[in-house]
């Protein structure tokens, strides 16, 4: 069964368009909404307003009331019903896979047989990994909600399985921006872009060589709720201090203040200091761990002075670096290198010379 495609909010953040997109669908199949309305404490004059909004629990009742009653987990998307646990089976299919990158194709395949009005495809290039949706036929009014929710299955059942927040690195949308854009930062973390040819988000590659950390048992828990896909934000995301230490290695001082790891990384710096944390991890760490192998390679493989090396990762003077990194290794940086586990280059010396 899929999940309201927005993270849970104090604040009213769910956009009426999405409200409007159920009744709709209750149109669609010559029902009323009245009942569904009245279960999640939506006022049927409120659907008018194009500003308004719901909470995200309020719409989670909505469509977990709409779902049963009309028996169709698309809510009307598509020229077939998705019977009510559909989605279900879609998440039971996949959960043997041995990593998430074959979850994701299964995901896709399978997803196939329920419906060929859209097609959901996994490809990988340059380190990126992307989820798209080609839509075969026209989808109408429900066209944005359609797309939006299942990007939003798919990211939210990634997350589940691996018990890991899936970090996007974008999300595109194949039509203008909505009146209601400022909410797509609640749906989607990373870039956001409109006017794409395809509906489609990005992430790291290197989730998809993750395990799957769930099991029957666990999926059975998950279903016994009436919307068991719901993202919870996981926060944990099991990549990000990888990711923070390739970043620091790559900007070098320019990356190393928290606002600016957390600009690169489409987080705010609180966030990444508390993510961090779940981790077990402080910026300060990651920081300390990148300075000192990057001090202890050029002390191995090349003759730049110590006083070069240590303004180079970062330090005032080489007395202070020359303490930091004594706590690092247990031994001075002259030390270090006297002892050396490799020695120099020749060429690599000599140019560090020049």
């Amino acid at each position: 069964m899929p999940h309201s495609p927005f993270k849970p909010a104090r604040r009213a953040a769910t956009p009426m368009a999405f409200v409007r997109a159920i009744v709709l669908g209750y149109e669609r199949y010559g029902m009323d909404p009245s009942e569904a309305l009245a279960q999640a404490q939506i006022a049927p004059r409120d659907l008018a307003k194009a500003h308004a909004r719901v909470t995200a629990a309020q719409f989670e009742a909505l469509s977990a009331h709409a779902m049963q009653e009309l028996d169709d987990e698309a809510l009307g998307w598509f020229s077939r019903r998705l019977p009510w646990g559909t989605y279900g089976m879609l998440c039971r299919a996949s959960l043997s896979s041995p990593d998430l990158g074959v979850a994701i194709k299964r995901w896709c395949r399978h997803h196939r047989l329920l419906t060929e009005d859209i097609a959901l495809a996994l490809t990988v290039a340059d380190g990126v990994a992307t989820v798209t949706i080609r839509e075969n036929r026209a989808l109408g009014p429900l066209r944005e909600f359609c797309l939006v929710s299942n990007l939003r299955f798919l990211h939210g059942y990634a997350s589940w399985a691996i018990d890991s927040r899936v970090s996007l690195r974008s999300a595109r949308f194949p039509f203008e921006p909505p009146p209601h854009r400022d909410a797509y930062p609640y749906m989607f973390d990373g870039e956001l872009h409109f006017g794409a040819e395809t509906a489609s988000y990005s992430f790291d590659e290197r989730y998809l060589a993750m395990p799957l950390r769930r099991d029957e048992q666990a999926l059975r828990t998950m279903l016994r709720r009436a919307l068991p896909l719901t993202v919870l934000q996981y926060r944990r995301d099991r990549l990000l201090g990888q990711r923070v230490r390739e970043l620091l290695r790559a900007q070098g001082r320019q990356g190393a203040t928290a606002e600016s790891l957390a600009g690169l990384l489409h987080v705010s710096a609180r966030t990444l200091h508390r993510q961090l944390q779940e981790e077990g991890l402080t910026l300060q760490q990651l920081k300390d761990a990148v300075r000192h192998e990057q001090a202890a390679e050029q002390l191995r493989r090349t003759a730049r002075p110590i006083k070069n090396i240590a303004l180079g990762v970062g330090f005032r003077n080489e007395k202070s670096f020359s303490r930091a990194f004594r706590a690092w290794s247990g031994m001075t940086p002259g030390a270090f290198r006297r002892a050396g586990a490799n020695e120099p280059e020749p060429g690599l010396a000599n140019a560090e010379k020049l």
